[in-house]
């Protein structure tokens, strides 16, 4: 019997693999954020978004969508794409 990969990462395992991330603003629209676009090409984004029931899940990447908030880690999240990360902990956010 083949065992099947999952589909879901906890956000404490990310963490624990590419670093503490820090939070991220858009300031202007996402074509014409050179800072971005460069965290985006390393693999280094994650966009957090909200359930209709209000549960937050993160996913690799970024995708702009009203009411997201976006992360950005010090190391890639390539091994994590298409993978639903799951347990967002905010104490795990640095913050300034």
């Amino acid at each position: 019997m083949k065992l099947l990969k999952t589909k879901t990462k906890r956000f404490a395992d990310l963490v624990a693999i590419a670093g503490k991330p820090e939070p991220y603003t858009l300031w202007q629209k996402p074509a014409q954020d050179r800072h971005l676009q460069s965290e985006i090409k390393d693999h280094r984004v994650m966009t957090i978004l909200k359930t209709e029931t209000g549960i937050e899940f993160g996913i690799v990447g970024f995708k702009e969508q009203k009411g997201a908030s976006y992360l950005i880690f010090p190391k890639s999240l390539k091994r994590f794409e298409n993978k639903r990360i799951v347990g967002i902990n905010w104490d795990l956010v640095k913050t300034k």
